[in-house]
């Protein structure tokens, strides 16, 4: 392949001094992949098992094939952009590509006809399929400007807050709007979430706001990032295409920083996808909490989104991913800890809900400062390829991100389908009249996964092998092998 300048491909990287404006355009992207993970993790299961009636284990076995087999599209996409040619450079092409067919996959999705339940199961698969390929064509180019943005390693994790800053406020919005208005309790039907109706309008909301947000994405970021690349790689036969990406996502640093990955994302789907049951049955929520719970979520986000980047530039990013890791581990479980002891107040208790609010924000807060640094660390990893490789291809980077994070976000959700199977979870379920030794086994279980999961997740990210100071050497050996880049337009 062909050396590639420091700017990889387009004339708009920047070594340092990102305008507010463009991390708010480039922020904004993320609402429309938190709506769409925020509806597979806290809705989707309970929506086909309670109101379509299918079995929780076939929807979790349908949600983990359709994102095992829509996440090997990831790379394509990934792959194809780091190589597209065109007047508005490498990405935008894919992101405004992606706007029509992401409005209507989602509405496809939760709007499935009464068929019976093996044709419903497969229109559950397919239509998964469409929205996790559709969210590719946006998702994948759109992280992968990342490293073209800015070349500076702390810069590189304030940048990239402002994605999950606004992707939790995207998916959390909808939230909010679902528990307090779309499928809040009537007189017709007490159990809210489990309204027909209500999914309808929750579906509809969440085309809006995704294509509005692509949209504005793609045109904030048009003048800073959206011109012919410098240079691409040389066409290959598919063979030698092949064992070219093989190569380039067998970087060891970038393999450490997805087995971190494995762990935090399984854990992730396992949470939101029994988050619903954990409120309704374990917990008892009353109406006011369900309305306040996107609230206290979005609280813990804009505390990681603050205490990020001071936390990255004391530790590292390596050390303050798994220090704060293993905070937010620690808050997350000890209501469910203490319960199990019967320590923790009981159910309609006055300090109940107010106790578990305040310790979920914390562990929020802990739990989402991880993932910034994640994507931070890759963005890191592109540099660390170039010098070994010769190019750089950050759509395949974060490509391979992505395609772990849907079969391992997928595995979570399998697990979360499988652990309400086999507690004995009964369908159409009231809240209080539960067993509660399905409710004991369901807390224990879930504590269990929990624990492995961040276990697995702080290990690895202790083994990450880049820091800062190879950083900056990696770009001087960069700079050394190749003439400076243009000069960013503003």
């Amino acid at each position: 392949m062909v050396a590639r300048t420091p700017s990889s491909g387009t004339s708009q990287a920047k070594a340092g001094g990102v305008p507010f404006g463009i991390k708010l355009a480039y922020g904004s992207g993320a609402i429309t992949y938190g709506i769409k993970d925020n509806g597979f993790a806290v809705f989707l299961l309970i929506f086909y098992n309670q109101v379509m009636g299918l079995p929780a284990d076939l929807v979790g076995l349908a949600v983990m094939i359709a994102l095992i087999i829509d996440a090997f599209i990831d790379p394509v996409i990934g792959h194809l952009s780091d190589r597209t040619n065109s007047r508005w450079g490498r990405r935008h092409p894919w992101i405004y590509a992606s706007i029509l067919p992401v409005g209507l996959s989602w509405f496809l999705l939760w709007h499935p006809p009464q068929w019976s339940e093996p044709a419903m199961l497969a229109y559950l698969t397919g239509s998964a399929i469409l929205v996790r390929s559709a969210l590719a064509l946006n998702e994948v180019p759109s992280l992968a400007m990342l490293p073209e943005l800015t070349r500076d390693y702390h810069e590189r994790t304030d940048v990239i807050r402002y994605r999950f800053l606004f992707g939790w406020l995207g998916g959390l919005t909808l939230l909010f709007l679902a528990y307090a208005v779309f499928l809040a309790p009537t007189p017709e039907q007490p159990a809210g979430l489990l309204r027909r109706e209500g999914y309808d309008a929750y579906a509809i909301t969440g085309v809006v706001m995704m294509t509005l947000a692509t949209l504005v994405a793609a045109l904030g970021t048009h003048r800073r990032l959206a011109h012919p690349p410098i240079s691409l790689p040389p066409r290959q036969p598919l063979g030698a295409e092949l064992r070219a990406m093989g190569r380039t996502l067998r970087n060891p640093a970038f393999l450490t920083l997805m087995g971190a990955g494995v762990f935090a994302f399984a854990n992730q789907g396992l949470n939101f996808a029994t988050s619903t049951y954990m409120q309704l049955y374990v917990w008892e929520f009353p109406r006011w909490a369900m309305q306040v719970w996107p609230a206290t979520l979005f609280a813990g986000v804009v505390l990681a989104f603050v205490m990020t980047p001071p936390v990255s530039r004391r530790l590292g990013k390596k050390r303050g991913a798994a220090v704060m890791a293993a905070i937010a581990v620690t808050l997350g479980l000890a209501p469910y800890i203490l319960r199990l002891f019967g320590l923790f107040p009981e159910n309609g208790e006055t300090m109940t809900m107010p106790l578990f609010l305040a310790i979920i924000t914390l562990a929020t807060g802990f739990g989402v400062a991880p993932m910034i640094l994640t994507g931070s660390m890759l963005a890191d990893v592109v540099e660390d390829s170039e010098l070994k490789t010769g190019h750089r291809e950050e759509g395949l980077f974060y490509a391979g991100n992505l395609f772990m994070q849907k079969c391992v976000t997928g595995i979570g959700t399998f697990a979360a389908g499988m652990l309400i199977t086999a507690v004995g979870m009964p369908r159409e379920a009231v809240p209080g009249a539960v067993d509660p030794e399905v409710i004991q086994r369901l807390m224990l279980v879930f504590v269990v996964l929990t624990l492995s999961f961040f276990a697995g997740a702080i290990t690895m990210f202790l083994r990450f092998p880049l820091d800062e100071k190879g950083h900056e050497e990696r770009l001087r050996l960069l700079a050394a092998r190749t003439p400076a880049p243009p000069a960013p337009l503003h």
